[in-house]
């Protein structure tokens, strides 16, 4: 196994810039698929319990699995026909649907990430290896918890993320992107019910990260949700029904502004 240090000593820390990560956070608001910006908003908003998590995940057996193996999970993940093969049901045909449907792949998230690592240096240390493993099963987050990619499901799923690997920059994202969805609706929807509900189930859940991915992506999912402690996300699909009831498309929150004007008249007769 070839040693690398937790943190390199060539790495600089960047500094809490909540400015700048209000910055790029406005940008990502007026384009939601740019996931460039999210890698931006982490960066700005590091803190040290970052690096206790990394320390904390290669103190395991599969962290140290990890760095002796080095595997690049995208070609796992990508490789649909080998994932098609596994029995119908489990979590890695229930990612490649997922992903098929969505129009993702996970070396497409990568690519992202180094439209924001184009300037930067690369350093061979545990923070990188780390943060590559949670870019590269973010997807599998979204269909372990059962939060979609619409606008509501992206915030929950990243307050679940915070309370399995705490970081301000997650934090801001999962609220801010709340607070966003929630200016067109008032207090109609639970918005912000959801977002906590996301930070609690990830709260008692195992982390996703420190699994073993190859066996995961072989497991049946509703045994894989069991085993992980991964509870239903009663308040998100209570949301969702809500808003399908008042003529809202959940996957088009941000960009419907008439339907939520027509959504809150109601609210506003009842206040008025």
């Amino acid at each position: 196994m070839t040693a690398i240090p937790l943190i390199h000593p060539d790495r600089t820390d960047t500094g809490f810039r909540p400015l700048k990560a209000l910055h790029h956070f406005r940008k990502l608001i007026a384009d939601k698929e740019d996931t460039e910006q999210v890698f931006h908003i982490l960066d700005a908003l590091r803190d040290n319990r970052f690096k206790r998590s990394v320390a904390r995940f290669f103190a395991t057996a599969e962290g140290q699995k990890v760095l002796a193996d080095r595997p690049y999970l995208p070609a796992m993940l990508d490789d649909h026909d080998a994932l098609r093969k596994l029995p119908e049901g489990s979590v890695g045909r229930v990612y490649v649907d997922f992903m098929e449907r969505e129009g993702l792949t996970a070396q497409g998230l990568v690519d992202e990430s180094m439209k924001f690592r184009r300037t930067k240096p690369r350093f061979d240390d545990m923070v990188e290896l780390y943060g590559d493993r949670l870019r590269d099963t973010h997807d599998l987050f979204h269909i372990l918890t059962g939060y979609g990619r619409d606008a509501l499901g992206e915030q929950c799923v990243l307050a679940f993320s915070y309370s399995q690997t705490p970081s301000w920059g997650t934090l801001f994202i999962a609220w801010a992107g709340a607070r966003e969805i929630r200016k067109g609706f008032g207090s109609r929807y639970p918005i912000y019910g959801a977002v906590r509900e996301g930070q609690r189930i990830g709260r008692v859940a195992q982390q996703i990260a420190f699994q073993d991915i190859e066996a995961l992506l072989a497991e049946p999912i509703d045994a894989a949700r069991q085993r992980l402690g991964i509870a239903e996300p009663k308040i998100y699909k209570q949301v969702h029904a809500m808003m399908r009831a008042d003529g809202v498309d959940p996957y088009d929150l941000l960009g419907t502004k008439e339907a939520a004007e027509a959504a809150t008249q109601p609210e506003l007769a009842q206040a008025a």
